[in-house]
C-alpha cells in the first residue's frame, strides 16, 4: 500500500506478483485508475478507465471519471421539496480508508472503505426536504477494490444501521477509456428494455438480441433494464476496431443482492457527444472520443433495505482479447 499526493487522499492498491494497480481517490472513494501491464513489467502498460484531465480533486465536485458512487439517488431527487444533490452524497464526500494488503503471493491485492452517514457525511451533501436529512435512516456503505492481473472487482455493500427500512438506487458510474467511442459496441444488452433519455421514441421498446448498442458520434444517455430471465449483467465492450479476428475487448459482468435475496442489475450507457461535452467545465471538449461509460445499477426495481439488512452491488472488469459468446 501506498499514499500519493494531494495530502494522502490518494491510495494505490498494487498486485505485485502482476504489476497492475488501482488508485482510490478517498473523496467518493472514487477509483480513477485501473493500469494492467502486458509483459509484467511496467514497461508496457494499459489504462482501462478514463479520468478528465479537468477533472476536480480538491473535494469541491464529484470527480469526473474513473468510478464514482452513486447512492441513495440516481439524478436528481423525485421529490418536488427535496434538494438532495444529483446521484446522492456518496460520490461527495471523504471516505475513510480501512485496510490495504499487497503481499507478493497473492491472487489479488484488496483496499477497503468506509463511509458512516450519520459520521461522515456533510450536510450540505443531503441537502434538505428528504428523509436523509431529516434523520429518519443511517446507513454504513463499504467498499471493497481488489486488484488482479488482468481484472478490477468493485463491490459497494450497503449496510442498514438505522431503524427503519429504505428506498435507494446504487450504481457504479463507471467511465471506460476507449479508442474511439464513435466505433465503440457495446455487447450483451439483448432482451433489456430501453428508457432512452435523448430519444424519447425509444422508451419503452426492447434492445435487440441481434443488434449491438452502437454510440456512432451521438449523445447517449439510455438506460436498460434488466430482463427477469437475467438478474445478472454480462457485457462487452468493443473498445477498438482491429484488423484481426476478434477485436479487444474489456468484459463487465455485475450482479446485486438485497435482504440476502438476488437482486437484478440494470446498466446505463452514456456519452455526452461533441455538443454536450463543450457545455461541461469539468470535462474536455474532445474527451467524449475516449470515454463510454456503461454504469451497472440497482435502480430501484429491488425491495426496501430492511433495518439490519444489507445490499450489495458487485462490478468486475475482465480485460481480454476474445469476445465472450
Amino acid at each position: 500500500m501506498s499514499n500519493d499526493n494531494d495530502n494522502n487522499n490518494v491510495i494505490t492498491i498494487a498486485h505485485a506478483a502482476s504489476g497492475s494497480t488501482a488508485q482510490v481517490h478517498l473523496f467518493g472513494a472514487t477509483v480513477t485508475s485501473f493500469i494492467t501491464t502486458t509483459d509484467g513489467t511496467s514497461h508496457q502498460t494499459k489504462e482501462h478507465l478514463f479520468l478528465s484531465r479537468h477533472a476536480k480533486l480538491d473535494g469541491s465536485k464529484a470527480i469526473r471519471g474513473g468510478i464514482p458512487l452513486v447512492f441513495p439517488i440516481f439524478g436528481p431527487p423525485a421529490g418536488k421539496d427535496d434538494t438532495m444533490p444529483q446521484h446522492g452524497f456518496a460520490r461527495t464526500n471523504y471516505w475513510k480508508h480501512l485496510t490495504t494488503t499487497d503481499t507478493s503471493n497473492d491472487m489479488f491485492a484488496t483496499g477497503t472503505f468506509e463511509l458512516v452517514y450519520s459520521r461522515d457525511v456533510r450536510p450540505a451533501t443531503v441537502g434538505t426536504g428528504n428523509a436523509w436529512a431529516r434523520g429518519e435512516h443511517d446507513v454504513r456503505l463499504v467498499y471493497t477494490v481488489r486488484v488482479a492481473a488482468t481484472e478490477l472487482t468493485t463491490t459497494l455493500e450497503l449496510h442498514n444501521v438505522g431503524e427503519t427500512s429504505f428506498d435507494f438506487n446504487c450504481l457504479l458510474h463507471t467511465y471506460l477509456r476507449v479508442d474511439d467511442s464513435t466505433t465503440t459496441e457495446i455487447h450483451g444488452l439483448g432482451g433489456y428494455s430501453i428508457h432512452d433519455k435523448i430519444v424519447p421514441t425509444h422508451t419503452g421498446t426492447v434492445q435487440s438480441y441481434d443488434d449491438n448498442v452502437q454510440l456512432a458520434g451521438r449523445n447517449v444517455d439510455a438506460v436498460f433494464t434488466h430482463p427477469e430471465a437475467h438478474p445478472t449483467l454480462h457485457a462487452q465492450i468493443v473498445v477498438s476496431k482491429s484488423q484481426t479476428k476478434e477485436p479487444p475487448i474489456l468484459r463487465l459482468e455485475a450482479a446485486g443482492q438485497v435482504n440476502d435475496q438476488v437482486s437484478s442489475v440494470s446498466a446505463v450507457v452514456w456519452n455526452p457527444a461533441a455538443e454536450k461535452a463543450a457545455a461541461m467545465s469539468d470535462f474536455g471538449t474532445d474527451e467524449w472520443k475516449s470515454m463510454v461509460c456503461v454504469e451497472p445499477g440497482l435502480l430501484g426495481h429491488q425491495p426496501l433495505l430492511k433495518p439490519g439488512g444489507t445490499a450489495r452491488l458487485s462490478q468486475s472488469l475482465v480485460t481480454t482479447t476474445a469476445l465472450s459468446e
